[in-house]
């Protein structure tokens, strides 16, 4: 007998809920067990969807390449390994559908199927169903294991527009002005945001100025490696910033600057959010007695691998 214990709608920018329990955002990476009162071990189970992208912008901003490396995590703390049934989207395609991109990039986050260029399954997942409505069948062993991996080639809409401007100013000095976009919803906040850019090797002095009013940002240039360094500890989604550098160099520039700087990348993770759009729909566990109703938390998380924009 299968509990059809159903989640609420599980959005790309879904809250991790149970019930009207919010997961905290510390829980995203880490999974925390908790004891019921009497000392036992709390019923519950994790799925976190964790993507890792990759984008390349040209210098006028365009997207030259573009990927997203995703994984369905499960960690089960649920005794007696009853059977699991995870259901995703039910338009799930996998195999490139041609055309520049699998779903609607320009479009609202509701639109269009998702299609994964491949992806591969953990031994223990029985795929039945998987054909007709797109459900995962399992038996989860003991501890964290990868239900199932993925990879998305087509375009999907980046999180964070990088636009930069290098101009001389005299002949031994320039400035930077670089500036973030949050593209994600306001509802989403990004964290540990942190932009770098390699600067000529012949600049001596780099001066900051960020934007009056800013909390939570630190600037540096590590003189080792002639890098600009711009951290953020948190960006709200819909939100700008902006940071000015002032260079100062030890020998006058013959050439162009900006083929001497660059190109700038950013690392992030940003709870709640996942650019693929795939879903856990639902999540049922065989039910072993009336009163069982163990925890269910649905978590998702997109992390920077390579996102790099030249200039």
């Amino acid at each position: 007998m299968i509990d059809a214990g159903r989640l609420p709608p599980l959005g790309p920018a879904a809250m991790f809920m149970q019930g009207s329990k919010r997961m905290p955002g510390t829980a995203i990476t880490k999974s925390v067990v908790a004891n019921e009162p009497g000392g036992r071990k709390r019923e519950e189970i994790f799925v976190d969807i964790i993507e890792k992208i990759s984008i390349t912008f040209s210098s006028s901003g365009y997207i030259l390449t573009s990927e997203i490396d995703g994984t369905i995590q499960m960690k089960s703390y649920l005794t007696g390994n009853p059977e699991i049934r995870l259901a995703l989207n039910e338009d799930l395609g996998i195999g490139r559908a041609g055309g520049r991109s699998a779903y609607d990039y320009g479009g609202s986050a509701g639109s269009g199927a998702v299609v994964l260029d491949d992806c591969n399954f953990h031994e223990s997942v029985q795929l039945d169903s998987f054909d007709v409505d797109r459900t995962l069948t399992l038996v989860p062993p003991d501890g964290e294991f990868p239900v199932m991996n993925y990879r998305i080639t087509q375009e999907f809409k980046p999180p964070f527009r990088i636009n930069t401007l290098i101009e001389e100013a005299g002949s031994l000095k320039a400035e930077v002005i670089l500036k973030i976009r949050a593209e994600f919803p306001s509802d989403i906040t990004a964290n540990t945001i942190l932009v770098q850019m390699p600067l000529p090797t012949y600049t001596s002095r780099v001066s900051f100025e960020l934007e009056p009013g800013t909390v939570g940002q630190t600037t540096d240039f590590k003189e080792s490696n002639k890098r600009l360094e711009w951290s953020l500890k948190k960006v709200v989604g819909g939100s700008d910033h902006t940071l000015r550098a002032k260079l100062t160099f030890s020998q006058e520039s013959h050439g162009n600057i900006t083929k001497e700087a660059g190109p700038v990348s950013m690392t992030f993770t940003i709870p709640m959010y996942n650019p693929s759009r795939l879903q856990v729909k639902y999540l049922q566990i065989a039910k072993k007695s009336k009163t069982y109703n163990p925890y269910r938390w649905v978590r998702y998380v997109t992390q920077a691998n390579s996102y790099v924009a030249r200039i």
